[in-house]
């Protein structure tokens, strides 16, 4: 019996030593059928003999998870690579992926408190296409957001605030300019809205949006009360969808029908509580600049 166990004890260690000796096979394959920008892509693992991993997007991004989620921020071609490890062999996996552009016009705020994902609206095409132009410029980058209003909005886009001093006078700076309004009942300002700003109606009376500046709704929980209210005042109708999203996200809806909005946030709420909670000084202004820049989503 002894000399069966011993046997067995040996057959194991020769598997173990052959086990750890072997090389590797990376394999993955992508089960997600939608590969588009900002949409996640599942990549399964499928990697034999390994006990690492180390992935390769082909965006310079990486992981060392075993079926990671990627998304990607510019559609093109990627080759993603997979290493499988196990000690110091390595097995080696490449698969071409193409990331298609998006099937909206969408926009990307960096800022340093995180990064807005916006939509920008197909019903508002003067502003959308005018926004576009602007970011592509790489007009907006290096602006900061001049006026911050906590419960209220976040204003930037006044090419006067690039390298602004502290005590400079901002907010009426454009490129010379001004849009159309284009004033859509079923785009409201409920929190996360993209809208323009421009000056007040005594001397704009056709409501003409300002060429570069805009604002985005940060705004408080709004009441049915007051939502009924605003209806009769401005001889409008809200959905019952247009009321949940007030009555739970928040908004402002005094500006509906005022102010032309022409995109919201469809990613990073959470950025705008951020900049909306900085502290302050003369005409809102914060005290650190909030510097942002605006790329096309392609």
């Amino acid at each position: 019996m002894n000399s069966i166990m011993r046997y067995i004890f040996k057959l194991i260690i020769v598997v173990f030593l052959f086990a750890s000796c072997a090389k590797p096979i990376a394999n993955f394959n992508i089960r997600s059928d939608k590969k588009q920008v900002l949409h996640n892509i599942h990549f399964q693992n499928q990697s034999i003999k390994a006990n690492e991993y180390l992935w390769d997007f082909g965006d310079g991004t990486t992981s060392k998870e075993f079926d990671p989620l990627h998304e990607y921020k510019l559609s093109g071609n990627y080759k993603v690579t997979l290493k499988a490890i196990n000690g110091n062999k390595v097995g080696v996996k490449s698969i071409d992926v193409n990331i298609d552009p998006p099937t909206d016009c969408m926009v990307e705020i960096e800022t340093d408190f995180g990064n807005m994902v916006v939509l920008l609206y197909n019903a508002t095409p003067r502003h959308r296409d005018n926004f576009i132009k602007l970011a592509e410029q790489g007009y907006y980058n290096e602006l900061i957001f001049h006026r911050v209003i906590n419960g209220f909005m976040i204003q930037g886009g006044d090419p006067n605030s690039k390298n602004a001093s502290s005590s400079a006078s901002l907010g009426s700076g454009g490129p010379g300019y001004q849009i159309p309004a284009e004033l859509v009942d079923t785009l409201i300002h409920v929190k996360g809205a993209l809208a323009a700003a421009r000056t007040g109606d005594q001397v704009n009376p056709m409501k003409e949006s300002s060429g570069s500046q805009f604002y985005i709704v940060h705004g408080r929980p709004v009441t049915e009360t007051v939502l009924e209210q605003t209806e009769a005042q401005k001889n409008m109708h809200y959905s019952p969808e247009q009321k949940k999203q007030y009555e739970t996200l928040g908004g402002t809806p005094f500006l509906d029908k005022e102010y032309t909005v022409f995109g919201k946030v469809i990613k990073g709420l959470d950025v705008i509580d951020k900049i909306a909670g900085v502290q302050t000084g003369a005409s809102n202004r914060p005290f650190q600049d909030v510097k942002m820049k605006i790329r096309v989503i392609k």
